[in-house]
């Protein structure tokens, strides 16, 4: 009777658990068919997807970057980060952005894929220009549930609200699938108009590292197809590998793509001999510090944004902590006295603004 008692009494506990275990929320909860975040359904707001590839000794550049986007979210959308990245790195991401999701709940989220290019080529996609950027080429297949994203290369910093990037999807007319900056502003000191061997968009071609995609009308006129014939007929031809051939799909359908200004994929060429982008009105929106100039001191004003990012600890006071000690850094004169850094109040006035009117609010 007792060894009953007992059972009986295993039996609730385990009843008890089971039902503790089922009726938990997970992370990933089914909604209409699509798979979303469990922050998404807590904040009611669809995601905007900000995908990125990580290959190599670009893991805290990643992070920094990210770092920005989170910290630039005044609008508090839902940001969902994807990273593609090669095995033994999503153990560092993972560890990171679970912490900052703490201090940010309900803000972001993530997810980390492995690499995956087309079957019977893999190794020269892979190693096309930089290892693994050709990623990005195949995202209409691999993302498959996702309508519209923002892919940005490693060196880029946000300074502004992903939402206000995110408005030129409304400005696409019914052609058009994806938008992009121009390359260069001037003849004199483009590269494409003076040096590419193969077709290009427009006068100057277009820089791919800060680019609208929309997945769906992609689909639709099966870019991934237009993607592969390009390589194979212009892969001898080609010096700058993904956006190479991303500018040599436009020249052939230039009714597809929309352009952006310049402050929405700021570079040192911009600055480095004259001043080429107009940003006097509108400010920096995103930056991008290629070529290594986050990490160099060719034009320290890079370099002083990106290092005022990465010492910024995500959660505290913006001003004090990220704008006050970038200013300092900027008034140094082997900064101030640079080409890029005269144009310093120009490229941080949006930031500048941002960031002063959260704190007056607050």
């Amino acid at each position: 009777m007792q060894h009953l008692h007992m059972c009986l009494l295993c039996l609730i506990a385990l009843a008890i658990l089971s039902y503790f275990v089922h009726q938990r929320p997970s992370l990933a909860t089914e909604t209409k068919g699509k798979v979303v975040g469990y922050n998404a359904v807590q904040t009611g707001k669809p995601p905007l997807y900000i995908v990125v590839v990580c290959c190599g000794q670009r893991v805290q550049e990643t992070l920094v970057m990210i770092k920005s986007a989170i910290l630039f979210n005044y609008d508090e959308e839902y940001l969902k980060f994807v990273i593609f990245t090669e095995d033994g790195k999503g153990d560092e991401f993972r560890e990171k952005l679970t912490d900052w999701r703490e201090i940010k709940p309900f803000t972001f989220d993530f997810e980390i894929l492995p690499l995956k290019f087309p079957s019977g080529n893999e190794v020269e996609w892979r190693n096309l220009f930089k290892p693994c950027a050709a990623q990005r080429l195949f995202l209409p297949s691999l993302l498959t549930h996702v309508d519209s994203l923002l892919y940005v290369d490693t060196d880029i910093l946000f300074l502004s609200p992903i939402s206000d990037i995110w408005r030129f999807f409304k400005k696409f007319n019914e052609t058009q699938m994806s938008a992009l900056t121009p390359e260069h502003e001037n003849e004199n000191i483009g590269w494409y108009n003076r040096f590419a061997r193969h077709p290009f968009y427009g006068r100057l071609g277009v820089n791919s590292g800060v680019m609208l995609m929309n997945l769906t009308r992609m689909r639709e006129m099966k870019w991934e197809q237009h993607i592969v014939s390009i390589h194979k007929e212009y892969k001898l031809r080609i010096i700058w590998g993904d956006q190479d051939i991303i500018n040599i799909l436009f020249y052939y359908h230039p009714d597809k793509l929309y352009i952006m200004p310049c402050e929405y994929n700021y570079r040192p060429d911009h600055c480095m001999y004259m001043s080429i982008c107009n940003m006097t009105h509108a400010g920096v929106k995103v930056i991008h510090g290629n070529r290594g100039y986050f990490h160099s001191d060719r034009q320290p004003l890079f370099k002083s944004i990106y290092e005022a990012m990465e010492n910024y600890q995500l959660g505290s006071n913006a001003n004090t902590d990220f704008l006050m000690p970038l200013h300092a850094a900027l008034s140094i004169p082997s900064v101030n006295n640079s080409s890029c850094g005269k144009v310093s109040n120009e490229v941080l006035k949006v930031a500048n603004a941002v960031i002063s009117k959260r704190y007056r609010e607050v």
